[in-house]
């Protein structure tokens, strides 16, 4: 039945109120009475390692996993964990490289450190970038396939669905950084083992069909046989989505420009660590890489099950939509009807969950960076410490509103997590190569910097859109390939511009080569990660 029963509301309403006295808790019992911008923004010194790596994974796992990867698995394949399981590689680099330069610079946004390596016009215009590509790309994509999800496992009209997902999200992120910090560990554990159930019962539904009675060892072994061409994790040329993940570039190109612009020079990302000491970080973040290599299991694996049993004849009409066309993102929300009463009110506070913590990771970083890098240095540079977190309070809801107002607009997207990927890619080259010239090479000049910002959109734009403006005539590149030339070109041009200054007197960061030192623990702890995926990569080549 496609809505939910009286049992399903009395678990999602248990989550609610537990999510909402915990949060309630947190802010009233642990608040510092003389709190500051830092303490609202960053939690500064609050977070646990724990706490910092379940943040990190809430911030990060929303709509556009459940609904979105499901929705690529059940397109692409398994193919699609490489976001996944490349980004717990790329949480070690930024672990050990990364935080520690943060840290010892005492950095707390990204337009910051822009400003102190270069100079307040590329930090501003950098983070002009961030806000509009995290109001009208993320904020956006998340409420749009939470609200299609949730839709459709209830009786709840979609644009109500926009405005719970909301006002919700807004509740949680007034608390602060620290109320965040701690509910996301709640939401972590609830989405986590709401997601596990759903995959459990894909796994025994597709057993079942197949005669083996719900044993779900057996639904494995019936996936890998019935859909092969779904557990190759590398496409060749051949394979009619390359274009989507071309070849060995998400092992050797674009995938690491993605990513590493994403764990290492993102603001809702990188806030998480910023208020801890370096170990604490470290640890908070290595306890996210293996996370990342759970989540293939809860959002990949229900869309490869979905693809088998709608080519098999099952769930033919749940696919489409109004219109008869097939729509990959419909797999999860599909699944989720099939659950039985209670056990769907746990997926679907999983889901819940999921949503909200990602909205209010991004709303609170929206918030710190209008606030700390848009309101106090143009506006009023002698705002107070409250006068500050009043205005980002309000910059979460406008831009809430905002993303709220936009987010019907999109849908008409077939798979919205390749959506999500391509267009936040269009900064991404820029933003790395300006972050890398800025660490490593002390010689790179703000002038540089603003050519690689200035240029980012424009070459991702005219590369993705020359071979239709020449009929062909230009290379059609795939969109990691476009991020993997964009980059190369950013970094050749601010070489060759910083080439023609003079070499500053003296670096303005900081760099200590002891700071990338790591403890043994983290080393091991690295070692098993990279063991998981060499193995995982060369079973499913």
């Amino acid at each position: 039945m496609n809505k939910l029963q009286a049992a399903d509301y009395i678990v999602f309403f248990i989550y609610f109120f537990a999510i909402a006295a915990y949060g309630y808790y947190v802010y009233h019992k642990k608040r510092n009475a003389s709190a500051s911008a830092s303490e609202f923004f960053l939690a500064e010194g609050s977070l646990t390692w724990w706490a910092i790596g379940a943040s990190l994974i809430a911030s990060n796992i929303s709509a556009e996993h459940f609904i979105g990867m499901s929705g690529s698995g059940f397109a692409l394949g398994l193919a699609i964990s490489t976001y996944e399981w490349m980004a717990a590689a790329t949480l070690i680099i930024v672990a050990i490289f990364f935080i520690p330069l943060y840290l010892k610079n005492r950095i707390f946004t990204m337009p910051q450190f822009l400003a102190k390596r270069y100079n307040d016009k590329v930090s501003t215009v950098m983070a002009v970038f961030w806000l509009l590509v995290y109001v009208f790309v993320n904020l956006t994509s998340i409420i749009y396939l939470g609200a299609l999800a949730i839709a459709s496992i209830s009786n709840i009209s979609f644009e109500w669905c926009i405005a719970g997902l909301s006002i919700f999200s807004v509740i949680v992120t007034l608390g602060g950084m620290k109320v965040i910090g701690y509910t996301d560990v709640i939401q972590v554990l609830v989405l986590i083992v709401g997601g596990l159930v759903t995959t459990y019962l894909a796994l025994s539904l597709l057993a079942d069909h197949f005669g083996y009675g719900g044993n779900i060892l057996k639904g494995l072994s019936v996936l890998r046989k019935e859909a092969p061409t779904h557990f190759h994790m590398i496409f060749d040329k051949s394979n009619p989505y390359y274009k989507d993940l071309p070849g060995l570039s998400v092992l050797i190109g674009g995938m690491w420009i993605n990513n590493l612009a994403y764990w290492g020079c993102n603001q809702y990302i990188t806030q998480r660590a910023l208020g801890a000491d370096l170990k604490t970080a470290r640890k908070g973040i290595l306890f996210a890489a293996f996370l990342k290599l759970l989540v293939p299991v809860i959002a990949v694996l229900p869309g490869i099950v979905m693809y088998v049993l709608h080519k098999n004849g099952l769930f033919a009409q749940e696919m489409r939509d109004a219109n008869g066309v097939l729509k990959p993102d419909h797999a999860y929300p599909t699944l989720m009807n099939l659950l039985p009463p209670g056990l769907k009110g746990v997926a679907f506070a999983a889901l819940t969950a999921a949503i909200v913590a990602s909205l209010a990771g991004k709303a609170n970083s929206i918030s710190t960076i209008f606030s700390l890098d848009i309101y106090k240095k143009y506006f009023n540079k002698n705002a107070s410490e409250r006068q500050q977190v009043l205005i980002g309070r309000w910059a979460v809801v406008i831009a809430m509103l905002l993303a709220a107002i936009v987010t019907p607009a999109l849908r008409s997207l077939d798979q919205a997590y390749q959506f999500i990927q391509e267009y936040v890619g269009f900064i991404s080259p820029g933003v790395l190569a300006i972050f890398l010239m800025g660490f490593f090479w002390k010689r790179t000049t703000a002038g540089a910097a603003m050519t690689a910002a200035l240029l980012t959109i424009p070459i991702s734009t005219v590369l993705k859109f020359l071979p239709v403006w020449t009929s062909g005539a230009f290379p059609d590149f795939p969109f990691l390939d476009r991020m993997s030339i964009t980059f190369v070109v950013l970094i050749v041009l601010m070489t060759v511009i910083s080439l023609t200054k003079p070499a500053p007197a003296k670096p303005v960061i900081e760099i200590d080569t002891k700071m990338f030192r790591t403890s043994p623990g983290f080393i091991v702890g690295s070692i098993i990660i990279v063991g998981i995926l060499t193995a995982l990569y060369t079973v499913f080549w």
